[in-house]
């Protein structure tokens, strides 16, 4: 099969979900970490090295936001790199810094961002930070082990983007989609290490307004005399659950007591094929 003949070249088929929204996604990971390659990257040595102080700046984040801002992956001190990894030292005992590592300017530095995330390595997110890429989540499974990144308590993947146990004292961690879909299927949910009841408010659904009906009222304009243009509340309704499907993992459980008339409205779906 597909799949065997991947094994045989020391390649393997995963499946892993963006930290962000919840979506699945596929890829083909190399298993073997060697010098060829090594060699296969397009990056450069300081290039690898800004991406891999981005990666443990958000991995080492206690409060599991999963994002760090523009100005501080800017900011980065590739010295910090060297002594980290290389601790290569002069025999004076000052840090013996490449020349590359030191001329690795700011407009550098912001050309191997944009670079990293055109690749899938991070991203930028809705408010602007920069977040760990679907690319990353997939290859460097292994890493977030080995640097010992609580893992999720439901899916048990690194839990970079979570959300905290209310127990101070409590290191559990749970994806945002992962608690989503517990609280779904459970109605509430207590921390399994400390048995704290977890509060999960789901974010409301906005209806979203299409540029056709720019004709019509919206709800912060007075309706007009005529009516004629305006949609039917049925069709409303219709374009509001449309809305609501598109951002399914995003949107709120349905409400248990909610009428039967408003049901198809607000009923929200799940694909399995797809992270957020």
């Amino acid at each position: 099969s597909s799949l065997a003949s991947l094994v045989k070249i020391q390649l393997d088929l995963r499946a892993s979900r963006d930290q962000y929204d919840g979506q699945v996604y596929y890829g083909v990971v190399n298993n073997v970490s060697d010098e060829q390659s090594k060699l296969g990257t397009r990056y450069s040595v300081p290039q690898i090295a800004f991406f891999k102080a981005i990666i443990e700046a958000i991995a080492q984040d206690v409060t599991a936001q999963g994002t760090i801002s523009n100005i501080d992956a800017l900011n980065i001190k590739l010295e910090n790199q060297v002594l980290n990894s290389l601790g290569s030292q002069s025999q004076d005992g000052s840090l013996n810094v490449p020349a590359a590592f030191r001329n690795f300017t700011l407009s550098q530095k912001e050309k191997t961002l944009d670079q990293l995330v055109q690749d899938k390595w991070l991203c930028f997110t809705e408010d602007g930070n920069v977040g760990v890429g679907v690319r990353s989540i997939l290859d460097l499974r292994s890493w977030f082990r080995n640097a010992e990144v609580p893992s999720c308590e439901v899916c048990n993947e690194a839990g970079l983007k979570a959300k905290l146990c209310p127990n101070e004292g409590c290191t559990v961690r749970i994806h945002q989609y992962c608690l989503k879909r517990r609280v779904c299927q459970r109605g509430v949910i207590v921390c399994p290490s400390c048995d704290t009841q977890w509060q999960y408010q789901p974010p409301k659904a906005e209806p979203i307004e299409l540029e056709d009906e720019a004709s019509g009222p919206t709800q912060s304009q007075p309706p007009s005399r005529s009516t004629q243009s305006q949609p039917p509340l049925r069709s409303r309704r219709k374009r509001q659950r449309l809305s609501q499907n598109d951002d399914a993992e995003t949107a709120g459980c349905s409400s248990q007591a909610a009428s039967q008339a408003d049901s198809d409205m607000r009923r929200v779906t799940r694909s399995s094929a797809r992270l957020r």
